[in-house]
């Protein structure tokens, strides 16, 4: 679904390269751990998976679409989807609001949206008295859930985890790995995160150890 074919990439005016002939793909059924130490390219890595840059040089492929000559816009909306450490959430939207936004501003009609928020809620385990909740009334790891199930109301299949659990304690850190295990074992979603947590590459099917911009290992772990 992913993949990558000599990847480098390089700031404007800089002198090296902070990724280097990065060469790998990510597979749909899959969870997949990025992790390396700090300044190791990880955050720009997952920048060009998500068509926020193009590579310097080099191929990302969407399928069998060259990502530098398709509509990045469009790309963004419909193929890939983030999860981030800090939620994100809108603080003025309850968290059925909040699923239910992208839907709505996509053209789909209010009662169909919030029937489909409620759907996605519920799958990431947060329950009916909780939808009217307001982002500040609910725990980190509440956040996080919705923050989840409001990058599946797109209907993309790739989602991009940039250190999902890094705000929150180890069971809400576990929950919500396991909720990215589960979107990815039992509903084909191809799951890309980036971390510092060893737990995450542990359980992951795939692990990518990068340092200095390359890829120093890539093993199967739990295939």
């Amino acid at each position: 679904m992913l993949r990558l074919e000599n990847v480098s990439y390089r700031y404007k005016n800089g002198d090296r390269d902070v990724l280097k002939e990065l060469s790998t793909e990510f597979t749909p059924g899959y969870m997949h751990a990025i992790v390396g130490p700090s300044g190791t390219g990880k955050t720009t890595l997952l920048s060009i998976m998500a068509g926020l840059c193009l590579p310097t040089d080099g191929v990302v492929w969407i399928g069998d679409k060259d990502l530098s000559k398709i509509d990045l816009n469009q790309y963004r909306r419909e193929d890939i989807t983030m999860i981030f450490q800090s939620f994100h959430l809108f603080p003025l939207l309850t968290a059925l609001e909040n699923v239910a936004y992208l839907m709505e501003n996509s053209g789909v009609k209010r009662k169909d949206a919030e029937a489909r928020a409620k759907e996605l809620l519920n799958i990431v385990g947060i329950d009916d008295s909780k939808h009217g909740r307001y982002p500040a009334n609910l725990s980190g790891g509440e956040q996080q859930r919705v923050a989840i199930a409001r990058s599946l109301s797109t209907g993309a299949r790739i989602i991009l985890a940039d250190e999902p659990t890094g705000n929150l304690d180890m069971v809400n850190s576990d929950a919500v790995v396991n909720i990215l295990q589960n979107l990815a074992h039992k509903e084909g979603y191809c799951v890309i995160v980036v971390t510092h947590n060893n737990a995450i590459a542990d359980v992951s099917d795939m692990v990518l150890r990068m340092a200095d911009g390359a890829i120093v290992e890539q093993r199967f772990v739990n295939v």
